[in-house]
Parts: structure tokens; C-alpha cells; sequence
């Protein structure tokens, strides 16, 4: 098959990958347009395109897909097969979706109809989802609303953050993207209802579940509130790796690891953090105090419940910082609040 593959972020990367090592004929790659990134705010190719350019492949890289018609027949042009889109981040138009005869498939991080749209790992982290997955899904020009091919289900770890979820599900659409295609060949090109029904897609509306949508983050989103319980504030460190944060002396620090001491949770810490538990359960505590510095581990620090064990930090200005070393660069001492004076 000659396919079109779009996509931008890291993500995407293991599909391409995967696809041109397959002996598949990648006719052309659309990513999004160079963006200013990093700590240096310079303009930085996406990792999909820095891929395509690697590898010699045509690269189309529009800023906004649906109003540039001149791309749109070049993309024509290529006679592709197929579209293959992994978190592209535009949605196509229906000039778009319709060229490829054997359609515009969508290798979506998420169990839909759950976690449509933008961001799912970071939703399905920040809600507290016990599972989530990957779906391939036919493309129509609703927000991920197409029927679905085949999905597959992972259970989230209580302390696996957003990139490392990322990565077990980047792994996971590569190989379904590859066991996908030839299915997808089979069903021939024609009327897309009919291959659907061949290819027995099922409509999200038959899928268990009411749709969900995962609305775009903002700045403030990324702020601990220390006056939450301590599972909410872990969901928030680990959904938004490696930037929640609070403040410290009236810099930014980021909370990059962390581990409610919850006994009900005991079994899914970490064995060197379980000592913790039931140290504090007596007395109020103001929340966001430091309760200990425990100096193999880092700091453990009051919450509206239980209180939470922060592992990894990095203070505005230095570099990441686990336990003692983390400590030591805060020259923090039991008693001392986090989260106070600190305008973002």
C-alpha cells in the first residue's frame, strides 16, 4: 500500500517507524509546522518531521490543513492508499478524508468514546482511570467520532506518570497500526459504508460508556492546591509530567514523583516507602506543611488527606532532584509550607 502518514508529536514516531520498516511505501508525511520549544524558546522541528527528514521522505507541514488548498492537491496527487494519522493535531476536512480509497484511519490513545479529542493520557491519568487503551479508529470529520476497528486495554500503574503511560501506548498503536493494514486491504477500496460493514467496525454509539472529552490544559491546571487529598495531587503530578507544580520560597518548584502514604494503597508503593505509613495519622495538619525530610526519599508534605511523599522536584532554576538531593537544594526544614505567596 502507498500511505500518507501524518502526525507530530514523539507518539507518532513508532508508527512511522514501524510502517516504513514493514516495507510499506511511505509516499508522504504531513506534521504540524515548526513550533518555538524547549528553554531556549527556538523554533524546533516536531519529532515527526525531524523522522521524515532523517529518512528522505516528502514532508508537507501546513498550518492549517483545512484552508490550504494547494497542499490539499498535492497530497491528492500522491495517489496515496491510505491515510495513517497518529496525534496529527489538526482536523481533516472532508477533502482531505475522502482522497484515499481505502480510507483515513486514526491511531487514537484512548478506550473510545472516552477521551475524545486532545490530551487522553493526560484525562485518563488526571481522572484516575484504572485502564485505558488504544483504538484504531475510521476517520470521519467529527472529533474522533468514526467507528472503531480493533482496541486494546492496558491497566494503569498507581505510579506511572503521563510519558511513561505515553510510551507503552506509542508501542501499542505502532502494533496495531501493523496487524491493522492488511485487514484493511483486504476490505478493498468502495462504498465506505460497505467496508466498514466488512471490516466490522463497531460505532462508538454501540460501545459501552458515554463520550468524554479531553478539553485542552491551561496554566492554572498545572498548580498544586495542597488544600486537595493526596490522590488527587498525585494524579495531578503524574497526568501533567514533568510540570505540575507549587511553589517554594516564591519560585517554581515541579512535582515530578510522588506517592500518597494511603495503607489502603500499600500494596502498589513503592517497598521503601511503605515504612511511612500511619506516621502521621494523628493530630490536623495544615495542608501543604512539611511533615519530615526523609533523606533516602525526599519530602513528605500535608494534605487535606493522608499525607503525600514528594520523590522528585525541580526548584525554578536547577535540576532535577530526587530525595536528599532535593532536600538539600530547598534547605528545607519540617514546618516549612509550600504553595504560599507565589503569583504565576
Amino acid at each position: 500500500m502507498r500511505v500518507l502518514f501524518w502526525g507530530t508529536p514523539s507518539y507518532a514516531v513508532p508508527t512511522l517507524d514501524a510502517l516504513n520498516d514493514s516495507g510499506y511505501e511511505i509516499v508522504g508525511v504531513v506534521s504540524q509546522p515548526d513550533r518555538r520549544r524547549g528553554r531556549g524558546n527556538q523554533q524546533m522541528a516536531s519529532p515527526v518531521k525531524q523522522r521524515a527528514m532523517d529518512q528522505g521522505l516528502r514532508l508537507f507541514t501546513p498550518e492549517r490543513i483545512r484552508d490550504e488548498g494547494d497542499i490539499q492537491a498535492e497530497l491528492k496527487s500522491l495517489k496515496a492508499d491510505i491515510s495513517v494519522v497518529v496525534a496529527f493535531g489538526q482536523l481533516l476536512p472532508s477533502t482531505v478524508l475522502n482522497q484515499p480509497p481505502l480510507g483515513c484511519w486514526n491511531g487514537h490513545a484512548s478506550l473510545l468514546p472516552r477521551w475524545r479529542g486532545a490530551g487522553p493520557i493526560q484525562w485518563s491519568l488526571l481522572s484516575g482511570d484504572s485502564v485505558t487503551g488504544v483504538g484504531i479508529m475510521a476517520m470521519e470529520e467529527g472529533l474522533d467520532t468514526g467507528p472503531v476497528l480493533v482496541q486494546e486495554r492496558v491497566a494503569i500503574g498507581l505510579l506511572e506518570n503521563a510519558n511513561q503511560l505515553s510510551n507503552r501506548l506509542s508501542s501499542i498503536t505502532a502494533k496495531l497500526f501493523l496487524e491493522s493494514m492488511p485487514r484493511i486491504a483486504a476490505a478493498g477500496p468502495g462504498i465506505e459504508s460497505e467496508r466498514w460493514k466488512q471490516l466490522e467496525v463497531i460505532k462508538q454509539e454501540e460501545i459501552e460508556g458515554d463520550p468524554t472529552y479531553a478539553r485542552m490544559l491551561s496554566k492554572k491546571d498545572h498548580i498544586l492546591d495542597w488544600n486537595q487529598s493526596a490522590m488527587d495531587l498525585h494524579r495531578r503530578v503524574m497526568g501533567l509530567y514533568p510540570n505540575a507544580f507549587s511553589s517554594w520560597n516564591n519560585k517554581r518548584l515541579k512535582v515530578q514523583a510522588t506517592e500518597p502514604l494511603d495503607e489502603e494503597l500499600k500494596s502498589k508503593l513503592s517497598e521503601e516507602v511503605r515504612p511511612l505509613l500511619g506516621r502521621w495519622q494523628d493530630g490536623e495538619h495544615e495542608p501543604g506543611k512539611i511533615l519530615a525530610c526523609e533523606s533516602d526519599l525526599g519530602l513528605v508534605v500535608s494534605t487535606k488527606t493522608c499525607p503525600l511523599l514528594i520523590r522528585q522536584g525541580q526548584l525554578e532554576g536547577k535540576s532535577k532532584a530526587l530525595g536528599e538531593v532535593l532536600i538539600q537544594q530547598l534547605q528545607a526544614t519540617v514546618g516549612q509550607g509550600l504553595g504560599v505567596g507565589f503569583n504565576i
